[in-house]
């Protein structure tokens, strides 16, 4: 396993991030305690030694899940971190009434990292409301031993970062980003880097394959990459495109299967990062896949309690790029209707309760009424 040196840590350079853990087959929602349970002491015996959770993942079973399985292990074996749930005001209310629940659900005595949750445009003016309080709040827990080191995780504009660096630079230690070959110019990263950079703050890496989008690619894309190297699998090439970025610290992966685990853990074994060529291979790649994407859905999630109908707004969304693809309505709805009623767009009624959550700012109403309207033509 490669490390990571910060400050005076070595971290893992793959951090296994909790957020997309398997389920039971029959059953959504719960999670596989068999399976995750297997993958965690797999991780933990193969060299990862950081773990990410966060408030609202797995509808809140993740933090739960990270409490009982990682307290089977010493606790200088690993870095626990979490996230302050800040989707609304309310939340911001009863922060410490949130950090104490975390920190029982974890079944910690303190977070070894801990984050300001999806710093956005929609709601960085909460987080920098002094009224409310909160950095007050959580440098008073650093302070006292309960945080141990503070950061913050964003998908906001490039203004608004700076402007919220302008306030806190001093206070933040890290910052987690949307980094991959994608991102790298369509959500900007390459400028969000610089302005980190420009403060001296290490950058973790989240959605390093976009919500599994890069895992695989079109036939003529893999052809492209294995010509340069025929022995990485396709996922590698993202991590391997990371790997070019010496300020990069931990690079988080929502892994859902061992299959999954063990081969990002064999990745992460060596340091092999892109050359200049590769570099630019992959980068005209991102160009010609983003002249043909509908939605740029990273499948967090964070939509879907917020929708008042229960839609499976992430399934919906896969599935309008398919449909961008193939341009018939036949021939794409076997997974919306896996999904039954949560999965039918018909049933939107473009509420835009969904977009207040969505980080990476999709006009999701708009986009899932003009799908459903197609199914309306049909019949």
């Amino acid at each position: 396993m490669l490390y990571r040196k910060f400050q005076d840590l070595y971290i893992s350079a793959l951090g296994f991030g909790l957020m997309r853990l398997p389920y039971l087959d029959d059953n959504r929602n719960q999670l596989n305690m068999t399976k995750v349970r297997e993958m965690v002491h797999y991780a933990m015996e193969h060299g990862i030694n950081y773990y990410d959770t966060a408030y609202n993942y797995h509808d809140g079973q993740s933090e739960r899940v990270a409490g009982e399985l990682l307290n089977e292990y010493p606790r200088d074996r690993f870095f626990l971190a979490t996230k302050f749930p800040g989707f609304d005001r309310e939340r911001f209310l009863r922060s410490q009434e949130i950090f104490q629940e975390q920190l029982d659900k974890c079944q910690v005595d303190f977070f070894d990292f801990y984050l300001m949750h999806s710093v956005s445009d929609n709601n960085i003016a909460l987080y920098m409301d002094d009224e409310l309080g909160l950095m007050d709040y959580l440098l008073k827990e650093k302070k006292a031993g309960r945080i141990r080191h503070l950061g913050f995780s964003t998908h906001a504009s490039n203004d608004n970062l700076r402007l919220f660096l302008k306030k806190y630079h001093d206070a933040v230690e890290f910052c987690q980003i949307q980094i991959n070959w994608i991102d790298w110019t369509y959500q900007n990263a390459k400028e969000k880097m610089e302005i980190l950079n420009n403060y001296g703050i290490p950058v973790w890496v989240m959605e390093p394959l976009r919500g599994g989008y890069l895992a695989s690619l079109a036939e003529d894309e893999e052809t492209t990459l294995r010509t340069m190297r025929p022995d990485e699998s396709i996922p590698a090439w993202s991590f391997r495109y990371l790997q070019q970025f010496p300020e990069i610290g931990v690079i988080l992966s929502g892994m859902s299967t061992m299959t999954q685990l063990k081969e990002n853990i064999e990745t992460f074994s060596q340091f092999k990062p892109v050359s200049r060529e590769e570099n630019k291979a992959l980068l005209t790649l991102a160009e010609n896949k983003l002249a043909k994407m509908v939605v740029q859905c990273t499948v967090c999630r964070y939509c879907v309690p917020e929708c008042p109908l229960s839609l499976d707004i992430p399934v919906i969304l896969e599935t309008c790029n398919t449909y961008a693809f193939v341009k018939q309505i036949s021939s794409v709805p076997r997974k919306l209707q896996q999904v039954g009623e949560a999965g039918d767009p018909r049933r939107c009624i473009a509420c835009g309760s969904c977009e207040s959550a969505c980080p990476q700012n999709i006009p999701i109403a708009e986009t899932i009424s003009k799908f459903g309207a197609k199914w309306k033509l049909k019949d």
